[in-house]
């Protein structure tokens, strides 16, 4: 598999009200991201609901997903846990099935040193033998990672990638400076996409990219191919998603505009609440604007 590089979604996983995964729709949703020309598929992500599904929900998510795709793409699947030893055999049954990678993420429940949150990592990306990509998120995790950390995890030979969710673009400058080559930077929804490739990021992997996936192809292969201000001016028009997306629930909004475009992928898992009608009316308003 080639590097890793554009447009990842990040997958909603469609549970249904008695916990059933729902395989079929997740199956059709991959199949036609793919369709519409996406680079490669993240189950497990922040919009896939990690935190709230169990263990055999989690592993039926990546094993559909790897099934759908049938080696069209690559999938990296998200591994997060408190605990490194959880997080180790998560690691381990994803790549199991098949796996192209990991992007590992860390839950915290009591604040961790630097020390504790590189050995989380580096424990993960010694477990496997498939390329990681470590992810940081300020606003979520208790425990983040320094410039420190993340310049020194760049040094183990399977840590090659990092999705930054700081919002904060002079971070991602700071850690393509700090580590060149062997990190490469993907965007998160909270950055500007156009902006982060034009600094040097390699893609994006979010949830908008779900409902929005031609649009997201287009904006990568302009971003790509040097042509700024039609970039700039299509990055415009999709960043009412994100604006969106940032307001309500991710894993909410991301799976009303889904319903909106026939997916049945259900409600978001309890205690999430699913978007209010009104909420919804928004979400289908940005969906149309850009379309």
């Amino acid at each position: 598999m080639s590097e890793f590089h554009g447009v990842f979604p990040y997958l909603v996983s469609p549970v249904g009200a008695d916990g059933t995964v729902r395989t079929n729709v997740l199956a059709k949703l991959c199949d036609d991201l793919i369709g519409a020309g996406v680079h490669g598929l993240t189950p497990l992500g922040s919009t896939g609901e990690f935190a709230y599904l169990n263990a055999e929900q989690r592993a039926v998510v990546v094993q559909t997903t790897i099934e759908a795709v049938q080696g069209r793409v690559p999938v990296v699947a998200g591994v997060a846990s408190t605990s490194t030893t959880d997080a180790v055999a998560q690691a381990r049954a994803y790549q199991k099935l098949g796996a192209d990678g990991i992007l590992a993420i860390l839950e915290a429940y009591f604040p961790l040193a630097d020390a504790q949150v590189e050995s989380y990592f580096r424990a993960i990306a010694d477990a496997v033998d498939i390329p990681v990509v470590i992810y940081t998120n300020p606003q979520f995790q208790r425990s983040d990672l320094t410039l420190d950390v993340i310049a020194r995890l760049a040094e183990h030979p399977r840590i090659g990638y990092i999705k930054d969710a700081s919002t904060n673009t002079g971070r991602l400058l700071s850690i393509m400076n700090r580590c060149g080559d062997a990190l490469r930077v993907f965007s998160a929804s909270a950055h500007i996409p156009a902006a982060v490739m034009l600094i040097g990021g390699r893609g994006w992997m979010a949830g908008p990219a779900c409902i929005i996936p031609r649009q997201s192809v287009a904006l990568y292969e302009l971003c790509k191919a040097g042509r700024w201000d039609e970039a700039m001016a299509l990055q415009r028009r999709l960043w009412r998603i994100n604006e969106a997306f940032a307001r309500y629930n991710l894993a909410a909004c991301i799976k009303a505009g889904l319903t909106i475009q026939g997916y049945d992928v259900g409600d978001p898992v309890p205690p999430q609440a699913a978007l209010t009608a009104e909420q919804r009316k928004f979400v289908e308003a940005a969906l149309g604007q850009v379309s």
